[in-house]
C-alpha cells in the first residue's frame, strides 16, 4: 500500500475497536494456555514492558514497519523476532514512553519523529513473566536505522502488502524456551519465523488494519 494512501486510513484507527484475543488468539501456540494456569500466582507480580509496530514509507513509498532479531543469549526470548521495545524503566513516564525510547535505542528511530496512534491490547509472555504492551506508531519519513549491537542482530523491514497476503500465515515446528519442540501458528515474514507473543500481536494488528 503506498504511505500517503496509508496516512489518510490510519487516522482513523482510532475510532476502531480492538479485535484483541479474538485475533490473538489465532496465532497462540498449543502450550500457552497450560503455562498461564500454572503460573496464575507468578502473573499477579508480572513485570511490564512496551514495544512498538512502527510503519513508515520505504524508498518506493510503500508502506513497510520494523522488526528485530534478537541476538543469541542466555534467556527465554534468545535469537527469536520481535517488535523494537523493552522493559518499562524507573526514568520512564509511562508505558507508551518506555517503547519510543527503545525503539530509538534498539533501532536508531528519533523519538520525535514517532507519532503514537493508538495503544493495542497487551500480551502475557510465561517465560519472562512479562505483560507486553504494543502500541502502533508511524513516522513520516524512511528511519536511517541504526541497529543497537548488544541486543539486536538484525534489522528486518517488512512490507504490509506481504504481511497482509494471507499466504504469509504459516504452521512452523519451533524448539520453545523450555526445550520442547511443537508445532506453531506462526508468519512467515521475509523468511524469518515469528511466532508466540509477537506473532499475537501482528494478528491484531492484521485484522485492525484490514477494518480501516
Amino acid at each position: 500500500m503506498n504511505f500517503d494512501e496509508f496516512l489518510k486510513s490510519i487516522s482513523k484507527i482510532k475510532n476502531i475497536p480492538l479485535p484483541a484475543e479474538a485475533s490473538q488468539f489465532k496465532m497462540v501456540p498449543p502450550f500457552r494456555h497450560e503455562l498461564l494456569r500454572q503460573q496464575k500466582d507468578a502473573i499477579k507480580k508480572a513485570k511490564q514492558a512496551g514495544v512498538l509496530a512502527l510503519f513508515y514509507p520505504n524508498e518506493n513509498n510503500e508502506t513497510s514497519f520494523v522488526l528485530i532479531l534478537r541476538k543469541i543469549y542466555k534467556g527465554a526470548h534468545s535469537g527469536q523476532v520481535a517488535f523494537p521495545g523493552g522493559k518499562l524503566e524507573t526514568s520512564d513516564i509511562s508505558l507508551e514512553a518506555a517503547a519510543v525510547r527503545e525503539t530509538f535505542e534498539e533501532v536508531g528511530v528519533a523519538i520525535e519523529h514517532i507519532k503514537i496512534m493508538r495503544g493495542l491490547t497487551k500480551v502475557y509472555i510465561p517465560p519472562s513473566n512479562f505483560y507486553v504492551h504494543p502500541f502502533l506508531g508511524i513516522t513520516f519519513e524512511k528511519p536511517n536505522f541504526v541497529k543497537q549491537d548488544k541486543e539486536v542482530e538484525r534489522i528486518i523491514e517488512i512490507k504490509l502488502k506481504h504481511f497482509l497476503d494471507e499466504k504469509s500465515v504459516i504452521k512452523e515446528f519451533v524448539k520453545t524456551s523450555y526445550s520442547v519442540e511443537v508445532e506453531v501458528p506462526a508468519f512467515n515474514l521475509n523468511g524469518h519465523v515469528v511466532w508466540g507473543a509477537t506473532a499475537m500481536m501482528l494478528s491484531e494488528i492484521k485484522d485492525l488494519l484490514k477494518q480501516l
